[in-house]
């Protein structure tokens, strides 16, 4: 695939500019090409971003099947994926996991639903809060199956927090999180005891002279992550 860096998340690089960046990180993939990031200043912090709907549709088959890689051994038996962005994604994971079809909560509410199966929720990057709803429809495809949760980043942890809800919601609880990247170490200090598979992750970065550098201390640790040619473990 051929790289992109006009434009974001269009294609992957085989080179990575050494630190400091000032707009864009070069996220290390698990076959040791690269994705630019676009960094977004937070004030004390940055953060490389990643906006699914945007990318290149090999790119979000791309970093979906290393997703799969990284969660299949949770065994899963069906996917749940959170709007919107992470819908990007869940059906391609299933599909890559084997799986027949998915679920898809979602933000409108249809006149069949349940009240008692929605959930407020809010993000680092859509930090209004709304409601997450779950088609009752759906509950005979994930009560008493091994659930993925499915979603885009996990930065803060408030959207996945805000799935699992749902699905304990449902009766359901999950076998893991999956994401394309887990961005930094924010949601670490009060997340359950869940495992969480991603197909990359990336530090918080710190102001530095003539841009930005990661921040080893606000690494995250302990995600699965693929274990194919040139992938590595956090812990």
């Amino acid at each position: 695939m051929a790289p992109s860096r006009a434009e974001p998340w269009q294609g992957f690089a085989r080179d990575a500019p050494p630190p400091p960046w000032a707009d864009r990180l070069p996220a290390a993939m698990p076959d040791g090409s690269v994705l630019d990031l676009p960094i977004r200043d937070y004030g004390e912090i940055g953060v490389g971003g990643l906006i699914a709907n945007q990318a290149a549709i090999a790119v979000a088959k791309r970093l979906s099947a290393w997703m799969a890689e990284a969660a299949r051994g949770l065994g899963a038996e069906v996917v749940a994926g959170l709007p919107t962005l992470g819908q990007v994604f869940a059906p391609l994971v299933a599909e890559a996991l084997g799986h027949a079809n998915w679920a898809a909560p979602g933000y409108s509410r249809k006149r069949w639903y349940d009240e008692a199966l929605s959930v407020p929720i809010a993000s680092s990057t859509a930090p209004d809060a709304r409601a997450l709803w779950l088609d009752p429809r759906l509950l005979p495809r994930l009560q008493g199956r091994r659930v993925l949760l499915v979603d885009d980043v996990l930065s803060t942890g408030a959207s996945a927090k805000a799935g699992l809800a749902l699905l304990a919601k449902a009766g359901v609880s999950p076998v893991g999180l999956c994401v394309a990247m887990v961005q930094g170490d924010r949601w670490q200090a009060e997340w359950p005891a869940l495992p969480v598979a991603a197909a990359f992750t990336t530090p918080l970065l710190r102001r530095v002279e003539g841009g930005w550098a990661p921040d080893p201390a606000h690494a995250p640790r302990g995600v699965l992550l693929p274990q194919g040619e040139g992938s590595r473990s956090t812990r």
